[in-house]
């Protein structure tokens, strides 16, 4: 539990009254989204499964026989996204209400399912083709589409951890330049960083180790917040009231 307490501990730099350590746990999601990403762009046919946006763009390419994109494939992570946002959705109804208590049972499924992949991963060194590059996206896009879900319903500003639109537009359109405050730049500025690192970290890792080793990284954040989890979910302070 120590890894557990420490990052709570540490979520007193980057919280507030309202939201208590969840952000920290968020920007830890945000680094989880550039390591799968970067898996499944890299190694997986050209596909997101956290950037839905880019998915839609993609199946438009692939439409248009465009060399590298698949239907597919797209159409696969858009379906499994779909259905892990959906769980997100069914279980935020049902334990919505503490929010330390809904992060702690999202983040449990999300490491069991991003676990299943890496186990899957371990089948060959070339993920890159056939069932189990189908397989690695349907898991990975469920993940980050439950992932999506809990962030959304969480409702901390600029974290969604899985998007940079719009936290690229308030870093702009909310600046001294235009006229505004710049409210939470700081947060902003870090959850920017954390998918920065985590796709260069997941590129590295599967350039020069293996996709395995992506993966067992972003496990290896998820089980930390696994634990933080665990910790808050007991939590009677103010912030974990639902929104």
């Amino acid at each position: 539990m120590q890894s557990a307490n420490s990052i709570v501990e540490a979520g007193t730099l980057t919280q507030d009254a309202r939201h208590g350590p969840l952000p920290l746990l968020l920007i830890v999601l945000t680094v989880v989204t550039g390591l799968v990403d970067a898996v499944s762009y890299l190694k997986l046919g050209h596909v997101f499964v956290a950037n839905m946006t880019g998915n839609v763009l993609f199946l438009g390419f692939a439409v248009a026989d465009a060399a590298q994109f698949s239907v597919a494939v797209s159409l696969v992570a858009l379906g499994s996204f779909l259905l892990g946002a959906l769980a997100g959705g069914r279980l935020g109804s049902s334990t919505g209400q503490h929010r330390g208590r809904y992060l702690a049972l999202a983040t449990y499924v999300q490491v069991s399912v991003v676990s299943a992949a890496f186990v899957a991963s371990l089948a060959s060194s070339d993920v890159s083709g056939g069932i189990l590059a189908y397989t690695l996206v349907v898991l990975l896009a469920f993940a980050m589409g439950l992932q999506n879900a809990a962030a959304r319903r969480l409702g901390v500003p600029d974290l969604t951890t899985t998007v940079l639109t719009l936290t690229f537009t308030g870093l702009a359109a909310d600046s001294h330049f235009a006229g505004g405050t710049n409210p939470n730049i700081g947060r902003r500025l870090i959850a920017t960083a954390a998918m920065f690192i985590g796709a260069a970290l997941g590129a590295v890792l599967i350039f020069h180790v293996s996709v395995s080793a992506a993966l067992a990284v972003a496990v290896a954040l998820l089980l930390i917040n696994a634990m933080a989890g665990y910790h808050l979910s007991s939590s009677t302070a103010a912030w974990t009231a639902a929104k």
